[in-house]
């Protein structure tokens, strides 16, 4: 298992690594994380929602991303409240007092199952922890970190970010602050995101064991330029430097934000997020992303004044695309009768710049996988192409907008999708910018020719082997192999 002395340590990444690692040496490896609390989900083939952070270290095992690897999925969706996904289902949006009340025991349970379903299958398991595994004031109800390891008898190894500095005091304090019975449960710490010659840092490493105890079983070289998904809203910043500039609406409940790394990872492009009007500039594409929350996000952009700069800059011929939430906030109304969004029942004016209105008929979620096909000589390209759906509402176009693909559903099915009118865009469909021709697609409209490269999967395969290798060569794999025991 490994853990962190803090959120963004680099958990998701070093247990990706790992997964890669044990793959090459032909074990059977799967991920797993009893709960993640990200805006950032994925599909899985059967129609399940699972963290996206699980999904890339699936893809680093090389096997099928499943709801197993993370059964509990909170998704904040404002006011303190998140919407619990369990096994891959939407069960209910839930404050954190009544979380931590009346639901922690029984999603441990839930957890271990899931966990000892993989691990019958695998060789190995390599777990994740959540956020600080060593926090007061959560410790007795944390069923993520040492408690789950307590439980299925997992070895612990703990990293932390010594690029942020007070590595060495992090180490320490954890380890003061894990409660006695738990500590032998640790096996060693990592030192992640170093600059510089490791031999610098003997004093220091010899500090620590005679401390707590603890070896450090590695220091893992901070990697430039990794281009793999984010976890978390924590680590996603403006990149690239191309010449093809993307503003993307920065809203409070932001989701599946990957969206928009798939175009940052390109060299043609380049991404940055806005928050005030005066942000805004004159970029070649504007884009509204996913919404956990359309109403609240609404609701923002007319008060800090993006709602206006968007439709002025729209009305002025700029191109705009919205995804999923995005595409909602570009209809003209948004009808929730029972109040899922934002908690007030009624009808709400969106943007106006298309002709769709979004309707919100109760608790359901439409989760799935779909391919499909865009119109020739489309502004996204033409042929077929892969993508997801995770949404509440149902955009219906009312107006004289086109439709923008047709959508092939497992059962068969050919439907119309998304709309299109003049230079403004919307699609519910997640995951576009992963296929290369979509982006050459809009690069070309901007006079850009070049290549951008490959499908993003295939850069983020690449991208696994690379961290894998500085991983490989920088930890004691043989501790972490030897430490590792069957699960209870």
């Amino acid at each position: 298992m490994v853990q962190g002395t803090s959120s963004s340590a680099g958990k998701t990444i070093l247990v990706a690594a790992l997964c890669r690692i044990l793959k090459s040496m032909g074990f059977r490896v799967y991920p797993f994380k009893a709960q993640n609390m990200s805006l950032n989900s994925y599909t899985t083939e059967d129609g399940c929602e699972i963290a996206r952070a699980q999904a890339l270290q699936a893809l680093a095992c090389g096997v099928e991303p499943e709801v197993h690897m993370n059964p509990i999925l909170l998704k904040p969706s404002g006011d303190r409240r998140s919407q619990l996904v369990l096994l891959g289902r939407p069960v209910k949006d839930i404050d954190a007092r009544e979380y931590m009340r009346d639901r922690k025991s029984r999603l441990l349970k839930t957890a271990v199952t899931s966990l000892k379903k993989l691990a019958r299958r695998a060789d190995y398991v390599v777990i994740e922890g959540a956020g600080s595994c060593a926090e007061p004031n959560l410790y007795d109800r944390d069923i993520a970190n040492m408690k789950l390891a307590e439980i299925v008898g997992a070895p612990v190894f703990i990293v932390t970010d010594i690029d942020r500095g007070g590595a060495f005091a992090s180490i320490v304090g954890t380890h003061q602050v894990i409660h006695p019975e738990h500590r032998s449960l640790i096996k060693g710490f990592i030192l992640n995101r170093f600059r510089g010659d490791p031999s610098l840092l003997s004093e220091a490493i010899d500090y620590i064991k005679r401390v707590t105890g603890v070896p450090v079983v590695g220091v893992i070289p901070y990697l430039e330029d990794l281009k793999l998904p984010s976890e978390d809203s924590a680590s996603v910043s403006d990149r690239g430097c191309g010449p093809v500039q993307v503003a993307v609406v920065r809203y409070p409940h932001t989701s599946n934000f990957t969206d928009l790394e798939d175009l940052s990872f390109d060299p043609r492009f380049s991404v940055r997020y806005i928050r005030t009007p005066e942000e805004l500039g004159r970029p070649s594409l504007l884009i509204l992303p996913g919404s956990k929350n359309v109403v609240y996000d609404l609701k923002w952009m007319r008060r800090v004044g993006i709602a206006d700069v968007v439709v002025r800059y729209a009305r002025s011929g700029g191109l705009v695309i919205g995804v999923c939430g995005g595409y909602q906030l570009l209809g003209k109304k948004i009808s929730d009768p029972l109040g899922v969004e934002g908690g007030t029942p009624g009808e709400h004016e969106a943007l106006g710049l298309l002709p769709v209105v979004t309707h919100f008929n109760g608790y359901s979620k439409l989760v799935r996988r779909v391919r499909v096909t865009a119109s020739q000589g489309g502004l996204l390209g033409s042929g077929t192409l892969s993508g997801y759906e995770i949404r509440m509402g149902e955009p219906v176009r009312v107006g004289n907008g086109s439709p923008l693909f047709s959508v092939h559903t497992s059962s068969g099915e050919t439907l119309e999708e998304g709309c299109v009118k003049g230079n403004v865009l919307g699609t519910s469909i997640h995951g576009l910018f992963e296929n290369a021709r979509v982006r050459s697609a809009i690069a070309s409209r901007f006079g850009i020719r070049s290549s951008g490269g490959e499908d993003s999967r295939k850069l983020w395969s690449s991208e696994l082997d690379r961290v894998a290798q500085a991983v490989r060569n920088s930890v004691d794999l043989d501790c972490l192999l030897k430490c590792s025991a069957p699960i209870r």
